[in-house]
């Protein structure tokens, strides 16, 4: 079995049984193409259909096909990917995406969703996002004046619900990866949204890489080398943020955030609303937060800031933080 080109596919790291998120695309099937290469009889695919336009059953048909000629089992799971309220529909997409990948990978663990029997249970998932995706992460998250975990991008590798994802491509350019895919005569499926500059970042895919390209030939290695050193510093604040509220206690108590820096309460608070209850505070609100917790200096003063779906509130000397109603 031919082995996958190494400059292309990080893949070293990976051990299988492992399963691969298939769209069909060119990116997917060459990264499909290349595991199956490297663990042969190892691989399972995973296509999220996800039910958005009328070429998806298309889609799903083609990957079953090219599954079949590959002898790789296929699993299609269809997802509700419909945004919410407030919520943008490439981030609905990309929510139901990831949890599908790994509720389905559960079920082939279980031995449900697949006629191949795989006694070694599935913890490794691979996703196709390329050199390319990443620069776009970042043009993205600079236009929205993001902090370090926008700049930071995507990572290479992180772990959910006992899964580790992987994208094993972020060193490859979608050019190459498409002239290696050409090389193996495989045929892939094109996203008409693709090409719809409506959506943002196809904008940036179709005017402002060639133009980068020009200007900073090395702008991919640069930019992503930009990206690590955000994710280092970011990776640092959430040890120092760790640190500072087992001296504040979980919920923080507001007289010993109030001993902090300005900067460090404000990465305490951000912290623990995240990692307590997955809120992430704008720029704005977390200011008006910190000003109405610096003006907590006797029992009678009240705090309710809204901050995504829900309030933070003072409470007995600690903040609180409570979902708001749907009524």
């Amino acid at each position: 079995m031919k082995m996958p080109d190494s400059k292309l596919f990080q893949l070293d790291h990976l051990t299988a049984p492992l399963a691969v998120a298939y769209s069909g695309g060119a990116d997917s099937t060459a990264l499909l193409i290349a595991c199956v290469q490297a663990f042969p009889e190892q691989v399972h695919a995973i296509h999220i259909h996800h039910g958005l336009q009328a070429a998806a059953d298309g889609f799903a048909a083609h990957c079953a096909a090219f599954c079949a000629q590959l002898g790789v089992p296929l699993v299609v799971k269809k997802v509700d990917a419909k945004n919410a309220s407030g919520q943008s529909p490439e981030e609905a997409a990309r929510v139901a995406r990831y949890a599908a990948l790994a509720d389905t990978v559960f079920e082939i663990n279980s031995g449900n969703v697949t006629t191949v029997p795989s006694y070694v249970a599935i913890k490794n998932i691979v996703i196709a996002q390329h050199a390319d995706d990443q620069v776009e992460t970042l043009l993205l998250a600079l236009s929205r004046g993001a902090g370090l975990p926008g700049l930071a991008a995507m990572p290479a590798r992180w772990e959910r619900a006992g899964l580790t994802f992987h994208r094993p491509l972020l060193g490859a350019s979608s050019a190459d990866i498409r002239a290696w895919l050409a090389e193996q005569g495989a045929a892939w499926i094109e996203d008409p949204t693709n090409t719809d500059t409506a959506f943002t970042r196809n904008h940036i895919r179709h005017a402002l890489l060639p133009a980068l390209q020009q200007v900073f030939p090395q702008f991919r290695e640069t930019f992503a080398r930009s990206a690590r050193h955000a994710a280092q510093a970011q990776e640092l604040l959430h040890e120092i943020a760790a640190q500072d509220m087992a001296k504040t206690g979980n919920p923080p108590r507001i007289v010993a955030i109030q001993d902090l820096t300005p900067a460090r309460q404000a990465n305490l608070v951000r912290h623990w609303l995240k990692t307590a209850h997955g809120a992430s505070p704008s720029t704005a609100q977390l200011k008006e937060l910190l000003s109405q917790i610096a003006a907590c200096t006797h029992r009678g003063k009240h705090i309710r800031i809204k901050v995504a779906n829900g309030y933070v509130e003072r409470s007995d000397g600690v903040l609180g933080f409570a979902l708001a109603s749907k009524a």
